[in-house]
C-alpha cells in the first residue's frame, strides 16, 4: 500500500511538473512582460526556453551580429509539421520554381513570417514577440492551434539585436523605480545615436535589397530558402499616433498585383475587428506606401508574399510610459498588447485563406516566369565595362537569387541607353552579362533594373528611384526583346606576377571599388604607389589617368617586393602589367612628377552629438567592411583637442557642426599646412559664406536678390490657398530621392576612373551655384538627365549648382561633397568616388 501511495504521488508530482514546464514570459522573466525592457540575452532565453518544453517551436541560429549577438528564427507550427519542415520548405520552393520538380498536394501548409523590432529602439515589436510565442504554444490556446494545422509561422523576434540592445541597456540604466510619463525627463530623451540603428549605424530596413549589412545578408540566406507568403514587419512610430496597419498608402509600385493590394485590405479589416473590439485607434492607407524596393514589406511583395509594415505609436521616446498629446498615457503594456493582437490576426488570416494564399502565389511565379509584367524583358550590360564592377554587380545578383546568363551569338536590337536616356540600335555581343526577365523573381529584377520607376503619387516616403545601372555606373541597354541565355557568367582571369620577378614597375587600372581595396591592402602593408594624373603610352599599351604605378625604385627597402605584389594581387584577383621600362612613347615617364605618389598618412572621422548618425555610420562601414582600412574616430566636441598634425585626412560627415571660433582656427591652420578635408551634405554649411574658404551660396549679390524676389513673389501667391491641400503644394519644392546626371571634370582626381558623367543619388535640395576660385569637379547641367520625381521648384534651384568640388587652401584642400556618394552603403559608383577622394585629391 506505502508503495502504490509513493508511486501515486509520484506520478501526480511529476504530472504537476510537466504542465509546468512551459512558462509564460511574466513567470520566466524577472519582471512581467511590459513592466521593464527585456535585455537580449534574456529574450533569446525566453524563445530557447519555450523551445525546450513544447514541441510546437524549433529555433534556428542563422547568424550573429557584429557585436556577437545571436540571430534566430523560431519555426511555430503542429509537431506533425515540424517534423517534415524541411520537406514543406522545398514543396514551396517548387511551387515558386525555385526548385525543381512537381509540387505535393499533400503540403499545402502557409507560410507566414513575422520580424519584429527591425529599429532596435521601436523595441515593443520584440517585447511582443514572447507573448506572440506564448499564445501559439500554451496547451489551453486550442484556437491558436487550430490555426497551426495548416500553417508554418516563422517568427524572428529581433532583427537588430545589437540596436535593441543599445536601447534597452540605456533605459534600464537610466528609468525610474516608479515609472515617469512625464516626456521631459531623461528616460524619454535617448541619446546619440539611438537604438534605432545597427552597429554601424545602417537602417535595416533599408538594406533588404542591397544587404550592405551582416544581418541582412543572413537573414535573406534563410528568406530565400523559404519565401512566405505572408510578411508582416513591426515597428514603432511616433508615440501620439494610433496603431497603423496595412492597407498602405499610396503610391504602390505598379507591379504590386491586384491580389497583394486587395489581400492588405481584408488582412487589414480582420486586424479592426479585433481593434474595434477593444475600442482602439487605428488607422489605414496614409504615410507608409509601397515604392521603395528595399523594405521590409515592399521586398517581400516583390518576392511574391503579402507584404505589411504595421506601426504602433511608442518608439524610442515612450519608455514604460509616456504621456500623449491627447492627456492619454500610454503605456508598454499597451503597445505590447496591439503587436500581439496584429501578430495574431496576421497567422489567423495565413491559415484561414491557406488555399488563396498559396494559388496566388504559385500563379504569381508562373506569371513572372512566363509573361513578365514591364516593358523590358532583357538588361544587356556590356563586357567592355570595368570588371570589377561587373564582379560587384553579380554578387548583389546572387544574393538576391536573381539569374544572369550570355547569349550563345551575337545581334543587334533596338534598346533603351542609361546613359543618354535614349533609344538607340545596339549590337549584343557573346560575352555582354545578360538579366532576363523571364524568370521566377522577374518582379523584383525589373524593379531593381527598370531605367525609370513610375511613380502614381509624388507624396512618397522615401526615395523615389535606385536603378542599379546608375548605381554601379555600368554601360547598360533595356530592351523589349526576349533573350535566350546560358546561366551564369565567366570573368577573364587575373594575371598572376608571380611569373614577373625584376620588373621595373608594375601598372594597375583604377576602375572600381575593388581597385580602392587593392590600394588599401597595398598601402597597409607599406607599399609606395603613385597614380597617373594623366594619361599615357608605355610599351604600346595606353593607360588612363588614375592608373596605378607601383615601382621598384620606391620600394627598393622591400627585398621581398616581388612576392608581396603577387600575393596582394592574388588575394584581391587584380590584373597587374609587369613593365621593363619607365620611359613611355607618349605622355609622362613613370618618373615624371605627374606619377603622384599617394600618401599612406592617418585618416580620421568625427562622430557623435552634432553628427548625424547615418553619415557617420557609412563612413564608419566603408572602411572597416569594405576597405578593411584602419580609420581613427574622434567626438565632435574633442575637434579642437584633436592633434591634425598626425593625418592626411578629416573626415566631416553630414552634420550640423556650428563650429567655434578654436575649432573653425584649427582646421584652418591644418588645411593650410597641407591637411585635406571631406564635408558631406550638411557639413558643408560650416564652409559656406566663412573668412578664409571661396564657398559661397550665391555666385552673385544680384542672384541673392532674385532668390528673395522669388521667395516674396511665391508667398503673395499662396496668401489665398485653401488649407487643404497644403501638402501637395510643397512637394513642387521637395526631392524625396532621385538620380540626377552629374556633368564631371574627368582631368581632376576626383573623377578619376568616373569618366566625363556619374548618375548621382541625390537625397539634398541643399543648391550651391557654379563656385569661383573652385574646382567645379561634379555639375548638374541647365537640363539634366533625371530619375525619379523631383519637384519643379527643387529641380529649377539645383540646375546650374555643384554636386562635387574641391577648393585649394594653402598647401592643403577641401573636398565639399553636396551628394553623399555612400548614402546607405550601395551606391557602388559613389563608393569608387569616395576612393577617390580619400587616395588621389590631395596628393
Amino acid at each position: 500500500m506505502l508503495k502504490k501511495l509513493c508511486l501515486g504521488l509520484c506520478l501526480l508530482a511529476n504530472g504537476l511538473y510537466l504542465t509546468a514546464q512551459l512558462q509564460s514570459p511574466d513567470e520566466f522573466l524577472p519582471h512581467a512582460l511590459g513592466d521593464n525592457f527585456t535585455p537580449h540575452h534574456l529574450l533569446v532565453d525566453y524563445f530557447e526556453h519555450v523551445a525546450t518544453n513544447s514541441d510546437w517551436v524549433q529555433l534556428q541560429r542563422y547568424g550573429y551580429t557584429n557585436e556577437d549577438r545571436p540571430l534566430m528564427v523560431a519555426f511555430i507550427s503542429t509537431p506533425e509539421n515540424l517534423s517534415r519542415l524541411d520537406a514543406i520548405r522545398e514543396n514551396n520552393l517548387r511551387r515558386a520554381g525555385l526548385l525543381e520538380g512537381k509540387v505535393d498536394p499533400n503540403l499545402n501548409i502557409s507560410l507566414v513570417w513575422l520580424s519584429y523590432s527591425v529599429h532596435g529602439n521601436e523595441a515593443a515589436g520584440s517585447e511582443s514577440s514572447m507573448g506572440v510565442v506564448y499564445e501559439l504554444t500554451r496547451p489551453e490556446n486550442q484556437r491558436t492551434k487550430a490555426w497551426l494545422e495548416n500553417t508554418v509561422v516563422v517568427m524572428d523576434p529581433a532583427i537588430n539585436p545589437d540596436g535593441y540592445s543599445r536601447y534597452t541597456h540605456w533605459y534600464r540604466r537610466n528609468t525610474n523605480k516608479i515609472t515617469n510619463p512625464n516626456r521631459a525627463v531623461r528616460e524619454h530623451d535617448e541619446p546619440w545615436p539611438g537604438g534605432r540603428v545597427n552597429h554601424y549605424m545602417f537602417d535595416l530596413n533599408r538594406d533588404w535589397a542591397w544587404q550592405t549589412q551582416i544581418e541582412s545578408q543572413q537573414r535573406m540566406l534563410l528568406y530565400r530558402q523559404w519565401y512566405p507568403q505572408i510578411h508582416a514587419d513591426l515597428h514603432e512610430q511616433s508615440y501620439n499616433d494610433p496603431y497603423y496597419f496595412a492597407p498602405a498608402a499610396r503610391p504602390y509600385h505598379e507591379y504590386i498585383t491586384d491580389w497583394q493590394s486587395q489581400f492588405q485590405v481584408e488582412i487589414g479589416k480582420n486586424h479592426a475587428k479585433y481593434f474595434d473590439k477593444e475600442g482602439w485607434l487605428y488607422f489605414t492607407k496614409e504615410v507608409f506606401d509601397l515604392l521603395y524596393p528595399s523594405y521590409g514589406d515592399t521586398y517581400p511583395i516583390f518576392s511574391g508574399a503579402i507584404g505589411m509594415t504595421y506601426e504602433q505609436g511608442g518608439s524610442g521616446r515612450a519608455g514604460k510610459a509616456i504621456i500623449r498629446n491627447s492627456g492619454d498615457t500610454l503605456t508598454l503594456k499597451d503597445r505590447i498588447n496591439h503587436h500581439i493582437t496584429t501578430s495574431l490576426s496576421t497567422i489567423e488570416m495565413g491559415s484561414r485563406e491557406q488555399a488563396r494564399l498559396l494559388q496566388n502565389f504559385t500563379q504569381f511565379f508562373q506569371a513572372s516566369s512566363a509573361n513578365p509584367k514591364g516593358k523590358y524583358k532583357s538588361y544587356i550590360i556590356k563586357s567592355s565595362n570595368p570588371v570589377g564592377k561587373l564582379k560587384r554587380l553579380t554578387q548583389l545578383l546572387d544574393k538576391n537569387g536573381i539569374a544572369y546568363g550570355r547569349t550563345e551569338t551575337t545581334s543587334n536590337t533596338r534598346a533603351f541607353d542609361y546613359q543618354t536616356g535614349k533609344t538607340k540600335t545596339i549590337s549584343i555581343g557573346a560575352e555582354d552579362l545578360i538579366i532576363s526577365a523571364y524568370q521566377p523573381l522577374s518582379v523584383l529584377t525589373q524593379v531593381l533594373f527598370d531605367p525609370e520607376v513610375k511613380v502614381e503619387d509624388s507624396l512618397t516616403y522615401d526615395v523615389t528611384a535606385w536603378s542599379l545601372p546608375y548605381a554601379y555606373g555600368l554601360e547598360t541597354y533595356a530592351t523589349s526583346q526576349s533573350m535566350d541565355i546560358i546561366p551564369g557568367y565567366t570573368f577573364p582571369t587575373s594575371i598572376n606576377p608571380s611569373d614577373q620577378d625584376g620588373k621595373y614597375a608594375y601598372l594597375a587600372k583604377w576602375e572600381s571599388v575593388e581597385d580602392v581595396k587593392f590600394l588599401s591592402q597595398l598601402l597597409q602593408k607599406n607599399i609606395k604607389v603613385r597614380f597617373a594624373s594623366m594619361p599615357f603610352t608605355i610599351e604600346k599599351e595606353s593607360y588612363a589617368a588614375g592608373t596605378l604605378v607601383i615601382t621598384r625604385a620606391d620600394n627598393r627597402k622591400h627585398p621581398n617586393f616581388d612576392q608581396l605584389m603577387a600575393s596582394t594581387a592574388q588575394k584581391s584577383q587584380k590584373t597587374l602589367n609587369g613593365i621593363e621600362t619607365g620611359f613611355s612613347e607618349r605622355g609622362p615617364d613613370l618618373g615624371s612628377d605627374a606619377m603622384r605618389l599617394i600618401r599612406s598618412d592617418k585618416i580620421a572621422v568625427l562622430s557623435d552629438e552634432g553628427v548625424s548618425p547615418y553619415g557617420f555610420g557609412v563612413v564608419w562601414h566603408y572602411f572597416e567592411q569594405v576597405l578593411d582600412y584602419p580609420l581613427d574616430v574622434y567626438y565632435r566636441n574633442s575637434l579642437s583637442e584633436i592633434p591634425l598634425g598626425d593625418y592626411h585626412t578629416l573626415i566631416m560627415p553630414s552634420g550640423n557642426y556650428n563650429l567655434t571660433a578654436d575649432e573653425q582656427s584649427h582646421l584652418d591652420q591644418w588645411i593650410s599646412a597641407g591637411g585635406h578635408l571631406i564635408a558631406i551634405e550638411g557639413a558643408i554649411g560650416s564652409f559656406v559664406d566663412q573668412d578664409g574658404y571661396r564657398l559661397e551660396r550665391f555666385a552673385t549679390e544680384e542672384e541673392r536678390k532674385m532668390l528673395e524676389q522669388l521667395n516674396e513673389e511665391e508667398q503673395l501667391d499662396g496668401r489665398l490657398d485653401p488649407y487643404m491641400g497644403a501638402s501637395r503644394r510643397r512637394i513642387s519644392a521637395s526631392l524625396p530621392g532621385a538620380i540626377f546626371q552629374i556633368q564631371m571634370d574627368k582631368t581632376h582626381p576626383l573623377a578619376f576612373g568616373i569618366g566625363d558623367q556619374y548618375f548621382s543619388l541625390k537625397t539634398t535640395t541643399i543648391s550651391l551655384p557654379l563656385q569661383k576660385n573652385i574646382n567645379n569637379v561634379g555639375t548638374i547641367s541647365k537640363e539634366p538627365l533625371t530619375v525619379g520625381f523631383v519637384g519643379k521648384k527643387a529641380l529649377d534651384r539645383l540646375q546650374e549648382s555643384i554636386s562635387f568640388a574641391v577648393e585649394s587652401k594653402g598647401a592643403g584642400h577641401i573636398t565639399y561633397m553636396v551628394d553623399n556618394p555612400l548614402f546607405r552603403g550601395f551606391w557602388d559608383n559613389g563608393l569608387f568616388l569616395f576612393g577617390n577622394a580619400l587616395f588621389l585629391v590631395g596628393n
